[in-house]
């Protein structure tokens, strides 16, 4: 798999230089592309875009094994009754319970992996409160399907794929961050025999809750249950890890941090504003201006954040030597990048438009995005009988905030 997925990128970049000749003719020239370059291009950058996507699934498998296989050697959190030992045979104990619950509901569990699963329970419960009791139809989640739910959430949603600081907690008690700014103080030159003064240092902190999603419900029919025609387990984990991954990246983009998480792009202050002329583009001084913008001490760890529409318009910018901005990565696991930069594109992200906070640059290992462990599903099994249907919903708790506001910048487009 990594040769190949090395050829595709060597591919990639070769139908990238046909792709770069043409703009840079075109730039060479102080003229626009014609009709047929235009449309030449715009096939090109269809196919980069198929090409690209492949190449990320790739990254993302392997990024996965990568990951299954230190999750298997780091975390074995399965209760074992009466000791609280966590071994492997617990763990997959509680596994295969747990499916056979999904599938058959309370009454398919033998005795001692009903036990298993309510003691389970009972030591979670016991720091988290407000949580629905397993005899109502909800037990927590197995290590694996947390895992399949956390890379699905990761796969979807643009803020988890930069570079953010994930703090994955066993409860949801408030997380307090402490925050200090000292940029602005200085040590002194001093003269022998010379007391030496004073400067404090002023600490604050933001502190991180736990605010309730859920997947909402998902019904699956007891045919399906039955025959063991699905994968309930897999299926589950995806279509909630999406529907959660949707609405938390949302928030951890554009959210307003009353009531629900801040977003990346609200906590970050103004790097550029552009004049008039740029309601829906940006210039290539603005974008270097931009970049700057974020204190050289942010940059050597930086990316870009934008939405697709966004990236496909730098694509076709080239810089004052008439070199395209965009280059694609050819090394296994090298990125793509803008002036230097990787970059995440983040659907969530605002389109160019009037006044609108188009672009992020910045540091995002500042920006933290809490996740609380303890995910609980719940098994509907009477709501919808009369369908011969089987309901599931999930739930999970995360927050974010931008620590330190200094670490990512925004380009904002004019209002005209």
């Amino acid at each position: 798999m990594y040769q190949e997925l090395i050829q595709a990128k060597q591919e990639r970049r070769t139908l990238w230089e046909k792709a770069r000749a043409l703009t840079e003719a075109a730039a060479t020239e102080k003229r626009a592309l014609t009709a047929e370059e235009a449309t030449t291009w715009d096939k090109m950058d269809a196919d980069l875009k198929i090409m690209t996507d492949a190449i990320e699934r790739q990254e993302r498998l392997l990024a996965s094994q990568d990951s299954m296989k230190d999750k298997e050697s780091e975390n074995r959190a399965a209760f074992k009754p009466g000791t609280g030992a966590q071994t492997k045979d617990n763990e997959d104990a509680y596994s295969k319970a747990f499916r056979t619950w999904l599938v058959g509901g309370n009454d398919a569990l033998a005795p001692e992996q009903r036990q298993l699963m309510q003691s389970k329970f009972v030591a979670a419960e016991g720091r988290q409160l407000g949580t629905t009791p397993g005899s109502a139809g909800g037990f927590l989640v197995p290590q694996g399907f947390y895992n399949t739910l956390v890379h699905t959430l990761r796969a979807f949603g643009g803020v988890r794929a930069s570079r953010a600081t994930v703090l994955t907690t066993a409860s949801g008690q408030p997380l307090p961050i402490p925050t200090t700014d000292d940029t602005a103080n200085t040590g002194i030159l001093i003269a022998e025999n010379t007391q030496i003064s004073d400067l404090a240092t002023t600490f604050g902190q933001r502190v991180l809750g736990a605010h309730t999603y859920t997947s909402r419900i998902v019904r699956v029919s007891l045919q399906l249950l039955q025959d063991s025609a699905l994968d309930v387990e897999t299926y589950l984990a995806g279509v909630m890890g999406e529907r959660i991954g949707r609405i938390s990246n949302t928030h951890f983009t554009i959210g307003t941090g009353t009531g629900q998480p801040q977003g990346v792009n609200i906590g970050a202050t103004s790097g550029v504003v552009a004049t008039a002329g740029s309601a829906t583009s940006i210039t290539y001084p603005n974008l270097v201006a931009t970049q700057h913008s974020v204190d050289p001490a942010y940059r050597a760890n930086a990316e870009w954040m934008f939405h697709d529409t966004t990236l496909r318009a730098l694509k076709q910018m080239v810089d004052g030597q008439s070199r395209p901005l965009w280059t694609p990565g050819i090394a296994l696991r090298e990125p793509d990048t803008i002036l230097g930069n990787r970059y995440v594109v983040n659907q969530d992200m605002p389109v160019m438009a009037a006044n609108a906070r188009s672009i992020l640059y910045g540091d995002f290992s500042k920006f933290f995005v809490r996740d609380v462990l303890d995910i609980q599903v719940l098994r509907l099994t009477e709501r919808y009988a009369d369908f011969l249907q089987v309901g599931f919903l999930a739930f999970s708790r995360h927050d974010s905030a931008l620590i330190d506001t200094a670490a990512v910048r925004f380009y904002q487009n004019s209002a005209t």
